[in-house]
């Protein structure tokens, strides 16, 4: 079997999952606003590793529809110092791909004990974290069995996207969901480009990654891609942090990737890259650009082509990996659930 076949294969079947999920747009619709509390609605996201990525992309858009602050939990308040916090009033949506990470499971059951609506995002629907919530939303991406997540992060960005459809005002319309399915078969038939960049990065150490917006959550994956099946030592940074200091880092030895779609922070992201390239620093994008070096279809709102921004860094982290020899599907030292508590 070929070093990474696995993580290609489920790479591959993230068209068919998303139209899946699109074709059940408006079921879903109706079960979570038939599970949720009355208004102002308060959210509150809990998650670790891939799914924590996707929860951030959630506060994003789960934000711009309620209009309200949208928390991001801190599990080890619960499982750790034994802080009783009241959620009467809140929605509490819990990320895991497995849903049998324990100290995720925990601190849901925490969160609905104290007063919370408890929404499971899981795929698994029989899973501890589906029994443990009013409302279990299912990804319906099948057994992953490479270590790193593919399908199955793409699959909670559409979920999320959708919850946040159900509970407010969304920056896009109904039919701009066909373009993403679409979206990410042209990523995926086209995997040429990230074999350029992955020998541009080459045996560098370290790599910085950058998106401000929604793109931030899809550049934090992104790094964890990269760590999980090069261990390169890449870490994400939202573009006006960079600028606060961390750029003094750049150098022509540290690769730098940028991500950005047409909208209010694409020009954020244009305006650090010429900055990074003045210091002698060099950037690979992935972006609806003529010029991106690992480019994503135009056409799709900014908040939805976060999904085939994440394929396309899928597609670098697989390409890094065979460049440096090493096999995607089992990173050493890496297991698919982590028994945190």
């Amino acid at each position: 079997m070929t070093a990474g076949s696995l993580m290609a294969a489920e790479m591959a079947e993230q068209p068919a999952i998303l139209r899946a999920l699109i074709d059940q747009r408006e079921d879903l619709l109706a079960r979570v606003r038939a599970t949720l509390p009355a208004p102002p609605l308060r959210v509150v996201v809990l998650a670790r590793g891939s799914s924590d990525h996707a929860g951030i992309y959630g506060r994003y858009v789960l934000e711009h529809a309620t209009r309200t602050p949208v928390a991001l939990a801190a599990p080890s308040l619960h499982t750790r110092y034994g802080v009783d916090t009241d959620y009467r009033g809140y929605v509490a949506i819990a990320a895991s791909q497995s849903g049998r990470t324990p100290e995720i499971v925990t601190t849901l059951e925490h969160m609905r004990s104290r007063g919370a609506v408890a929404i499971a995002v899981t795929n698994d629907g029989e899973s501890p974290l589906a029994q443990s919530a009013d409302l279990a939303l299912a990804l319906g991406a099948g057994p992953e069995r490479a270590i790193p997540a593919t399908k199955t992060f793409t699959a909670q960005l559409a979920i999320f996207a959708l919850l946040a459809e159900a509970m407010g005002p969304v920056p896009w319309s109904p039919a701009d969901w066909a373009t993403v399915p679409a979206a990410v078969e042209a990523a995926l038939a086209d995997p040429g480009p990230a074999d350029p960049v992955a020998a541009g990065i080459g045996d560098a150490r370290a790599a910085v990654v950058l998106a401000r917006g929604f793109m931030f959550s899809v550049a934090l994956e992104a790094a964890l891609k990269l760590k999980e099946t090069t261990s390169l030592l890449a870490w994400a940074d939202s573009t006006a942090d960079f600028r606060h200091g961390p750029i003094a880092v750049v150098d022509s030895a540290l690769p730098v990737l940028a991500l950005s779609a047409t909208g209010p922070c694409a020009a954020d992201v244009a305006e650090i890259t010429r900055d990074i390239r003045a210091r002698g620093g060099q950037v690979c994008s992935i972006a609806d650009t003529p010029d991106a070096d690992l480019p994503i279809p135009l056409g799709v709102p900014e908040a939805l082509a976060t999904i085939p921004a994440a394929v396309r860094a899928q597609q670098l982290a697989l390409a890094l990996a065979r460049h440096r020899g090493l096999d995607a599907d089992s990173p050493a030292g890496l297991s698919k659930i982590t028994a945190t508590a």
